[in-house]
């Protein structure tokens, strides 16, 4: 789970409010919570791609002085949070490729490559160096190698992707005059796009990002599609030829935790979506608690949800620190462990003697909740009733979540009374499967692997 941006300034001759690099560092910084460990531009001005990326937050690497430097009409970026390959700067995107033939490119993409071992031994042996482990720098040098080398357009060399390399992508390519925008046939993960008011077109992964540069009307980056942006316009091209090869598999993981509340991505308000999954886990109940409390922040609406179906007073119990990343999304278990105990903490002299339903999106490896209930337990309360937002995730993803193997999976190695006694619940009742695919409108397009093992690829 990555977050990308790609913009293109269609209006040379427009007093735009922001630059290309303005626009793309203002999406990046939208979507951090999608990726702290890294973050990545490249600009172009119609001439060579400037490249800036950096570990680090978005904040913190495009400084005013930095963003100065990246001026330019088309630009994609990119937060990256670590799935394929370690948290370090040759696998921070974008990845930048300049060709003796002339054209230049940058690509930032979002997602996992299935079949990535097999495709890099196929460009490898024919004479194509990488400089990472990611997947964004296989999908760009697969293009470049089908146009510098086979003399393909970059609109087949996309076709033939879409064929051969298996897995989700929600990809903006940039050229020195055009912008691509293009997305795996199975539309695993989110990625929209709008214009603004002053001819500026943007791609982002999550729809908060084109709201905070003021786009409100947008469209989705279909399944399988090639949206090209030049001086011109824009045009659609459908990447996949035989469209039964359109099989639409949403990772139904971005609506517990991953995508920002305020983000309409899959045709679904995630808001909505998240109160819903709470007033379902209400009904799971037949008893009353003292409150309610989210464990913050994914969890809020869950919580709010809940409480409402239930009439049970909600409270923001617990205090979290702003400053302090995901936890989730940390590369090591070591740095997850201790974000959590900076992270959070109780409100004093709050929960002595009471009755608390605590509200989570998700139980994955269980050490975040565990701390969580221990420091509840120790601010006094009375009893501890875990209710999770999730089916309980027994499978690994490959689609671009970290976890990489069924062994770091709770609920894979333990029952679900192993589960409710290691992390110190009074009582623990995940969603089931079933009651979470019915709250979007089409639950057939939902990849729901982790919880089942059915996996679409």
């Amino acid at each position: 789970m990555c977050g990308i941006i790609g913009v293109f300034d269609a209006d040379t001759g427009c007093q735009n409010k922001y630059n290309s690099q303005d626009y793309a560092m203002l999406g990046l910084f939208a979507e951090q919570h999608r990726g702290q460990e890294s973050c990545g531009m490249a600009v172009s001005d119609g001439g060579v791609f400037k490249l800036k990326k950096e570990m680090g937050l978005v904040k913190q690497v495009f400084t005013p002085e930095v963003l100065s430097q990246l001026k330019g009409r088309i630009a994609v970026g990119h937060v990256r949070y670590p799935t394929r390959g370690s948290a370090t700067h040759y696998n921070s995107q974008p990845h930048v490729v300049e060709t003796l033939a002339g054209p230049s490119f940058a690509l930032a993409s979002n997602g996992d490559i299935v079949n990535y071992s097999q495709i890099r031994s196929e460009l490898e042996d024919q004479g194509v160096y990488f400089a990472s482990d990611n997947d964004g720098e296989l999908l760009i040098k697969y293009i470049v190698y089908q146009v510098d080398k086979k003399g393909k357009s970059i609109v087949e060399a996309i076709k033939l992707l879409m064929e051969n390399i298996k897995g989700a992508y929600s990809t903006v390519l940039a050229t020195r005059d055009a912008l691509y925008m293009f997305r795996d046939p199975q539309a695993i993960r989110p990625m929209v796009w709008g214009k603004t008011d002053d001819n500026v077109y943007i791609a982002a992964s999550e729809s908060c990002a084109l709201n905070i540069l003021g786009i409100y009307d947008f469209d989705e980056v279909n399944a399988g599609e090639i949206i090209i942006v030049t001086n011109n316009g824009t045009e659609k091209i459908l990447g996949v030829d035989d469209r039964n090869k359109i099989n639409l598999c949403h990772c139904i993981f971005e609506h517990i935790y991953f995508s920002r509340p305020d983000s309409y991505n899959f045709k679904e308000n995630i808001y909505m979506v998240r109160e819903c999954i709470g007033s379902l886990l209400a009904d799971l109940d037949d008893f009353d608690a003292d409150m309610v409390i989210p464990v913050p922040d994914s969890a809020n609406f869950m919580a709010i949800g809940y409480t409402r179906k239930k009439q049970i007073p909600f409270e923001m119990g617990l205090i979290r620190n702003h400053y302090v990343g995901r936890t989730f999304i940390k590369p090591e278990q070591t740095i997850r462990d201790e974000g959590v105990q900076h992270k959070y903490n109780a409100l004093p002299n709050f929960f002595e003697g009471k009755k608390i339903i605590l509200v989570d999106d998700s139980l994955v490896r269980g050490t975040t909740i565990k701390k969580i209930i221990d420091l509840i337990l120790r601010a006094g309360a009375k009893e501890v009733h875990l209710r999770i937002g999730s089916p309980p995730v027994k499978y690994s993803c490959f689609y671009g979540i970290d976890t990489p193997t069924k062994e770091e999976l709770i609920a894979n190695r333990k029952s679900l009374e192993g589960i409710r006694e290691y992390i110190g619940a009074d009582t623990l009742k995940y969603l089931p499967v079933n009651l979470l695919k019915n709250i979007v409108s089409k639950p057939d397009n939902y990849c729901s692997a982790c919880f089942t093992g059915d996996y679409p690829i």
